[in-house]
């Protein structure tokens, strides 16, 4: 796809700053003189189905806790999902609500690892994946990624020297973020041998499954082989593909015995918070959303050509990782004369909302592989995303 082919106009782009500013998301009001491509959510609104499904609710005083009835349907509306789209059959009574994937995290953390013991995390990631473990006692052992014919992908021995190091756990993020890699049936075969050989357990964070681009396809880590699903704890969400990050929910998938057991033993208290609000809007995307979710992946598989595009028009020096999934890119500055003059320490997010007025996340942020990088959230109109890289160009210029 070529900037040629993006020129027809999307109801999308007209969007404008301005709107997104109103609207009051903290994307677009923590630094508000710049545009807000720092966080993980998208700016375009929400689907009818849902904003008719909540709007329904509140009309209805449907604002109290959570009733079994409602919380039950989403766990079916999950397990339809992953079955019709990804092919795993999930019982409906193995997906459990969780706030969001941070609290099906810790939960991972607690059930899988002991005090001082280590979590394998790839990098770059995302950021509380290198964070959440050190609350929890827990040390992190960084296994930076290789990239083979401009694709990123984990490193398999350095994975299993961490292991033998004292990890016990590993995060699986995939669809990655922020590389945007989506794994393949082979890769995650030869990731659940190697799991499997070192004795140990996976994390698997497949909040961007909805938001792949072809010729890629998502496959659950879990479903690939026995060996996977019996160490395997699965954390999804329609959140970022809807756009419903605060929305507080977010769904477990349990896999073996040794997750269920921990589940009960804990009282299901891993779900609290889970928000009534949230299980009606995710109920709703999943059951009623899929005609919406097909256009925005459309709208975002040509914004991620046009910022490769745009990249390599205006920003001599920087290389871009296209994602094969997420709305997320890497843009690497190490290449360009700003990196040598500014150096290893410099903050390039700081760097670039000071003198950019585009706010990016710094990539050292997402683990030492990612120090001269930063990550663009490009799930924003196109007009938006060309007017980004112009600011960026000029600064380097400057």
């Amino acid at each position: 796809m070529s900037l040629a082919d993006l020129t027809t106009a999307h109801p999308f782009d007209a969007i404008t700053e301005a709107d997104l500013r109103q609207a009051g998301s903290v994307k677009w009001t923590r630094f508000p003189d710049t545009i807000g491509t720092f966080i993980a959510e998208m700016d375009f609104g929400v689907a009818p189905a849902i904003s008719d499904a909540v709007s329904d609710a509140l009309r209805a005083g449907f604002t109290g806790y959570l009733p079994q009835p409602t919380a039950r349907a989403l766990q079916q509306a999950v397990a339809d999902w992953y079955a019709a789209k990804h092919g795993w059959a999930v019982p409906a009574d193995d997906v459990r609500l969780v706030a969001d994937v941070i609290a099906a995290y810790e939960f991972a953390i607690t059930t899988y690892t002991e005090p001082g013991a280590a979590v394998i995390v790839p990098t770059p990631a995302y950021m509380p994946f290198l964070d959440v473990p050190l609350r929890h006692g827990r040390r992190v052992i960084e296994v930076p990624s290789l990239e083979v014919d401009g694709r990123w992908t984990m490193d398999l021995d350095a994975v299993a020297a961490a292991f033998a190091d004292g990890g016990e756990l590993l995060v699986l993020c995939n669809p990655h973020n922020p590389l945007g890699t989506v794994a393949t049936r082979d890769e995650l075969l030869a990731l659940a041998e190697t799991v499997s050989d070192a004795g140990g357990r996976v994390f698997a964070d497949e909040i961007h499954a909805p938001l792949v681009y072809a010729p890629a396809r998502h496959i659950p880590y879990a479903s690939v082989s026995d060996a996977a699903a019996e160490h395997t704890l699965t954390a999804t969400s329609a959140s970022k593909a809807w756009n419903l990050a605060g929305f507080k929910c977010a769904q477990l998938i349990l896999s073996n015995d040794e997750t269920r057991a921990a589940w009960d033993a804990d009282g299901g208290w891993a779900g609290h918070g889970t928000a009534t609000v949230g299980v009606i809007a995710q109920l709703a995307a999943y059951t009623s959303g899929a005609e919406w979710l097909a256009e925005v992946t459309e709208y975002l598989d040509g914004s991620r050509a046009l910022l490769a595009e745009l990249v390599a028009e205006h920003l001599p020096g920087v290389r871009v990782t296209v994602p094969e999934g997420t709305y997320i890119a890497l843009l690497d500055f190490r290449g360009t004369s700003l990196w040598a003059e500014l150096g290893a320490d410099a903050d390039l997010g700081t760097w670039f909302r000071e003198n950019a007025k585009v706010s990016m996340t710094d990539g050292a942020l997402c683990g030492q592989a990612a120090i001269g990088c930063t990550r663009f959230v490009f799930a924003t109109p196109r007009p938006i995303i060309r007017e980004a890289v112009l600011r960026i160009a000029e600064a380097l210029t400057r």
